[in-house]
């Protein structure tokens, strides 16, 4: 491969991680959004009401406000319900369309609007760098079209999930929506990762490989579990959002107050949730003792097996943080982010183990 052609994916490697980096922090961010109660803050979108600049104050916007924006989202709604009637999800439109929580409305607070705000802003901030990754990667696509092909369907992607966004609002944060929408990000930010390490092996076959020492079998047996634990944690992420999703109701109705009560009042999910997280912890943590016991392993993927496994710890410490000390609004969108590092280093280290080289490795720029 010519100097120009290395060059170039180089810089479109650059722009990919830049561009996944982005979207774990704007995870975090809508889990700051979650905790301070501001999914809300703008009762429309794109815009915040009706601005591309949102209002400081109350006095800015008409009297009626309320019913206007209320107005706008059933509007919506109905066009939703009746996309959700003609793919033949009836239930659920009905569900939808009888749901009296879209008709209430919440005060204007300027902080929680620029909160969300904010959120928005970031979130369009990540869409022009997809667009930039897109761009990039169409200089490759006579070396790799798929990778072409993949950074298109990522652009796709964040248009799906920009238009859930949408939805979340126009629903008043219906619960389920809002856990779509994040499963939705989850799988962006796998689709990013392996656009990443595909364009890596462009330019160094051994860069991403394991040592070939590694005896082929054990190789296959151990990524298989990362593959099963990789699923698992789905699971466990969508049980923490059906846990997220009963502290919000409860939040709402004690109004953001008295969150040492919210723990003891939430039900079956959440004790699930907490101990499955252990039976995680423990299926990795024998993966790393196997992997450092055979002592063939590359070393800088056993080393991130163990910043797994790390992470999976921290993220159990937070979880009783919060279950011991009243829910604390900071740790919330920390633990969210916790989580979704964790999915993305599984599913990182699942395309290294499958990499094979006997090649020398070499030391790429990033």
């Amino acid at each position: 491969m010519n100097q120009k052609n290395r060059k170039r994916i180089r810089s479109f490697r650059r722009i990919s991680l830049t561009t996944t980096v982005a979207v774990f922090f704007l995870i975090l961010v809508g889990g700051i959004v979650r905790s301070t109660g501001a999914g809300m803050g703008c009762p429309d979108w794109p815009t915040c009401f009706g601005r591309w600049v949102p209002p400081t104050s109350e006095d800015q916007l008409p009297e009626d406000y309320a019913s206007i924006y209320v107005d706008q989202r059933v509007a919506k709604n109905e066009r939703f319900v009746a996309l959700l009637s003609g793919l033949g999800f009836t239930t659920l439109a009905r569900q939808i369309d009888e749901d009296e929580s879209i008709l209430t409305y919440e005060p204007f607070n300027a902080t929680k609007t620029w909160i969300e705000y904010i959120n928005r802003v970031i979130g369009v901030v990540i869409g022009f760098l997809i667009v930039l990754t897109f761009l990039h990667s169409l200089r490759l696509r006579k070396i790799d079209f798929t990778l072409t092909l993949l950074s298109f369907l990522s652009l796709v992607l964040v248009v799906f999930q920009g238009w859930l966004g949408s939805i979340v609002v126009s629903t008043n944060l219906l619960q389920w929506m809002i856990s779509v929408h994040m499963i939705v990000a989850l799988l962006l930010v796998c689709l990013l990762l392996y656009i990443y390490h595909r364009s890596g092996s462009l330019v160094a076959d051994g860069d991403f490989s394991n040592e070939s020492s590694v005896d082929p079998g054990e190789r296959v047996r151990v990524r298989i579990w990362l593959g099963v634990g990789i699923l698992l944690m789905f699971v466990q992420v969508v049980l923490g959002t059906q846990v997220r999703e009963q502290i919000d109701l409860i939040a709402s109705q004690l109004e953001y107050q008295n969150r040492s009560l919210w723990i003891s009042q939430l039900g079956l999910s959440f004790y699930v949730h907490r101990s499955f997280s252990l039976v995680l912890i423990g299926m990795h943590a024998y993966l790393l003792f196997r992997m450092v016991r055979l002592g063939t392993w590359d070393r800088g993927l056993v080393g991130r097996f163990k910043w797994l496994v790390g992470l999976m710890f921290t993220v159990v410490v937070s979880g009783v943080v919060m279950a011991y000390l009243g829910i604390p609004a900071f740790v919330q969108p920390l633990h969210l982010l916790l989580g979704s590092l964790i999915i993305g280093f599984q599913y990182y280290l699942w395309l290294e183990m499958g990499v094979v080289s006997t090649q020398p490795k070499k030391n790429v720029l990033v």
